[in-house]
């Protein structure tokens, strides 16, 4: 292992002692082998030449250079440790200004739209339709990721206890409840769906040499939203779990709670919700208050036009 590859040696230490899933190392692996085509051998690359990435990474996002960055910081820290070189010159690389966006989300009547539409595909029991109301019912109720959702293995579906036992990101292992609805959606699916023998997972592949995919996954949702009537392009797996969290969080669920059901590891993470819990505040303000333009008086009190609803706050 000493002769290496330098980024080889890097990635096999987040895997066996972070636990790195197999995505994130592919995107480290992409980020390092893209800075070595720029500066060569990244184990001698200089502090200037590191601060001259800036310039090549002129054209990309910031969320993209603040990843980009945040892997090379990583492995010039996995070089000190090894001591591949006596001093760290990560110090140097660009530190653009991100700010993480807030998620899309949708409503309430969206979501009441999505779901009479599963359950009335899927009243007849067919294989598909059920399956996509068990997915739903996952991705809303129990606020899985994509990736937790379709890699599901049987073993992880209660019999006794109303939990799943979800594997997610760095192999961290976290209790999920499973609301009633959920429970029985699942039931249906494994009577139209009989695992067959040595089936590992809850929703297998056509082929049923793997389990469905992201990708196949993405398409089931918008599929559906279209035949709800809802625009397709505002929903994926991803924008559920978000509107879980939101969801729950309005009806006074505690972020802590709310960081441990998600599987985040930083709180930081989870506050995201915080704001968007107070941009439907703020809404709910213009919307409803006297002053608001909304209200029960879109004027002033002391007369003329609220200084809100003349900024269109209102509307």
């Amino acid at each position: 292992m000493a002769g290496a590859d330098p980024i080889d040696r890097f990635l096999a230490m987040l895997a066996a002692e972070r636990g790195a899933a197999a995505n994130t190392l592919a995107a480290y692996r992409r980020d390092l082998t893209g800075a070595a085509e720029l500066l060569g051998d990244l184990v001698s690359a200089s502090a200037a030449d590191l601060a001259g990435l800036g310039a090549a990474w002129g054209d990309l996002a910031p969320a993209s250079v603040a990843r980009k960055s945040s892997a090379l910081r990583q492995f010039y820290g996995f070089c000190v440790d090894e001591r591949l070189r006596g001093d760290d010159p990560s110090a140097a690389l660009p530190r653009p200004q991100t700010r993480r966006p807030l998620p899309r989300l949708v409503g309430h009547a969206d979501i009441a739209a999505l779901f009479a539409t599963a359950e009335a595909e899927a009243a007849g029991d067919a294989r598909g339709a059920v399956r996509n109301l068990v997915c739903l019912e996952l991705l809303y109720g129990s606020g899985l990721r994509a990736s937790e959702l379709v890699s599901l293995p049987l073993a992880a579906v209660p019999r006794d206890a109303p939990f799943l036992n979800i594997t997610g990101k760095g192999g961290v292992q976290r209790l999920v409840p499973v609301s009633g609805r959920a429970g029985e959606a699942l039931r249906r699916w494994l009577a139209v769906s009989p695992p067959v023998k040595g089936a590992r997972f809850l929703f297998p592949s056509a082929s049923r040499q793997g389990h469905l995919t992201r990708v196949r996954l993405f398409q089931l949702l918008r599929e559906l939203a279209a035949r709800a009537g809802l625009d397709p392009a505002r929903l994926s797996p991803h924008v559920l779990r978000h509107a879980f969290a939101t969801h729950l969080l309005e009806g006074g669920a505690d972020l802590r709670v709310l960081q441990t059901l998600l599987g985040h590891a930083d709180i930081a993470t989870t506050q995201i919700y915080t704001h968007v819990e107070a941009s439907r505040l703020v809404a709910l303000v213009n919307a409803r208050h006297p002053l608001g333009g909304g209200g029960v008086n879109a004027r002033h009190p002391l007369g003329g036009t609220s200084p809100l609803a003349q900024d269109g706050a209102g509307d």
